[in-house]
C-alpha cells in the first residue's frame, strides 16, 4: 500500500491537483482495478464505516449503495421474500448473505441508486459481484474479493470499473481535520457506538419495540451517522427503505423519506408487479418508467405515443384511491430522526407511510407536543439523547 495516491482531478475537473495521502504511514486501501476519484473517495470511507458498523451492531453481512456522500440505501443481509426478488429484479439469481444485502441496499431506491458507489462489509464473493455487475456503478470497496468475484468485477466497464480492497483492520486517528476556505477544522471523531442501550428511554405510552423493530432502528441510527444532515431515516426488515438528507427542514426530511418509502411499498402492488414491459428494455429505462408510473405524472408514460416506447399493452394508471389503500397496509416501520422533531408534524407525515416505531435524540421545547402525537397512534418512540449530525 503506498503513501499517497494522485487523482485525476477533485470535485469538479478544474479542481487540480488532486490527491488523497497519509501524513504517517500508509493509505489503508489498495486499488485493485481501475482509477477511483475524489467524490468516489468520498463516497468509499463514508460507506465502508457504514457497513462496519451495521456488522459490528448486528452482526450479519452489510452493504450500503451511496451517491454524492449519502447512502441511498444501507441493508443487512437477511433473506429476501419472492416478492422483494422481482422488485430488485435479483429473481433469476442465486443469492449469498452479502449479496441479499446489496440487492436490497441498491433496490431501496433504485432511481437514487444509479451510478452509485457500494460498500461491503464481507469479502465480496461472486453472487454479490454479479449483481454489481449488470448495474451501473462506479466502484465498489471491500475488505477482500474472491478470485471469482474480482475476475467478474475486473470485466466491468470495459475493463475500467473502480475495486478497492481496505484493510479491515485499519483504525483512524482520532483527531481528524478538514480544510475549508484555507483553514483547518479540527473535532474528535464520532466514535459513537450506536447499540439497544439507546433505545432504553421510551417516553410513549406505548413501552413495546419488539427485537426486530430494534435492530430496524440500529440500522437507520447507523445510516443516519453518515448521512449528510439534515437526514431521516425510514427502515423495514433491516434495510433502509427511504433516506431524506440535506434537508434545511427536518419536515422536509421526513417527507422526502416518506415519499420514497411510499414508493418502495408500491412497488410491491400486483399491479406494478405485473407491469408489461417490453422485451429488451434497458434497466435504467424500466426503474424511470415504474418510478413514473406509481406517480402524479404517471401520464408522461402512459399517453399515446409514449406508453408504446415502454410496453406491449397500455397499463391502466393507478388511482389515487387506489394507492391510497395500498398504502394503508404498510406498516411496522421503524425511524431514526438524526436530531430532534421540533414539531408533531413530523409523525402525522411518517404515520402516514406505516411508521410505528421511532428514534430520536428528544430535547426539544415541543417533546410534549411530539410524543402526544405519537401517542395518538400508538406509537412507541426512544429518547437517545444523541445527535448525529455529518457533514
Amino acid at each position: 500500500m503506498a503513501k499517497e495516491l494522485e487523482l485525476k482531478y477533485g470535485c469538479n475537473p478544474n479542481q487540480k491537483p488532486s490527491k488523497i495521502f497519509m501524513k504517517q504511514g500508509e493509505l489503508p486501501i489498495e486499488v485493485l482495478n481501475g482509477k477511483p476519484g475524489y467524490i468516489n473517495f468520498l463516497d468509499a470511507f463514508n460507506s465502508w464505516q457504514l457497513v462496519r458498523e451495521l456488522k459490528a451492531a448486528t452482526g450479519l453481512p452489510a452493504a450500503a449503495s451511496f451517491k454524492h456522500v449519502s447512502p441511498a440505501g444501507a441493508a443487512l443481509g437477511l433473506p429476501l421474500s419472492d416478492t422483494l426478488k422481482k422488485i430488485y429484479f435479483v429473481d433469476d439469481m442465486e443469492l449469498s448473505p452479502l449479496a441479499c444485502a446489496y440487492a436490497r441496499a441498491r433496490g431501496a431506491d433504485r432511481m437514487s441508486s444509479y451510478g452509485d458507489w457500494a460498500a461491503l462489509s464481507d469479502v465480496c464473493d461472486e453472487q454479490t459481484a454479479r449483481i454489481i455487475a449488470r448495474e451501473v456503478s462506479d466502484g465498489v470497496i471491500a475488505p477482500g474479493y474472491t478470485d471469482a468475484a474480482l475476475e467478474i468485477l475486473r470485466a466491468k466497464r470495459k475493463g475500467g470499473y473502480n475495486v478497492v480492497r481496505i484493510d479491515p483492520g485499519y483504525v483512524p486517528a482520532p483527531v481528524e481535520h478538514k480544510d475549508v476556505f484555507g483553514v483547518t477544522f479540527e473535532q474528535g471523531r464520532n466514535e459513537l457506538k450506536i447499540d439497544e442501550k439507546l433505545l432504553e428511554n421510551v417516553v410513549t405510552k406505548n413501552k413495546d419495540i419488539p427485537q426486530e423493530a430494534r435492530r430496524d432502528l440500529i440500522v437507520s441510527l447507523i445510516t443516519l451517522k453518515y448521512t449528510q444532515s439534515n437526514s431521516v431515516c425510514y427502515c423495514k426488515d433491516g434495510q433502509a427503505i427511504g433516506v431524506g438528507a440535506g434537508q434545511q427542514s427536518r419536515v422536509h426530511c421526513t417527507r422526502l423519506a416518506g415519499n420514497k418509502a411510499d414508493f418502495w411499498y408500491l412497488r410491491q402492488h400486483e399491479r406494478v408487479l405485473a407491469l408489461p414491459f417490453r422485451e429488451g428494455i434497458r434497466r435504467a429505462d424500466r426503474d424511470n418508467t415504474i418510478d413514473v408510473y406509481i406517480s402524479d405524472d404517471y401520464l408522461d408514460v402512459l399517453r399515446d405515443g409514449a406508453w408504446q416506447q415502454f410496453f406491449t399493452l397500455r397499463p391502466e394508471p393507478l388511482t389515487r384511491e387506489e394507492k391510497a389503500a395500498w398504502l394503508a397496509t404498510m406498516g411496522g416501520v421503524s425511524l431514526g430522526s438524526d436530531a430532534f422533531f421540533p414539531f408533531g408534524d413530523n409523525i402525522e407525515r411518517a404515520h402516514r407511510s406505516g411508521v410505528q416505531y421511532i428514534a430520536q435524540p428528544g430535547g426539544s421545547i415541543r417533546d410534549d407536543n411530539v410524543i402526544e402525537t405519537c401517542d395518538k397512534y400508538g406509537m412507541a418512540m426512544a429518547f437517545t439523547g444523541i445527535r448525529l449530525f455529518h457533514h
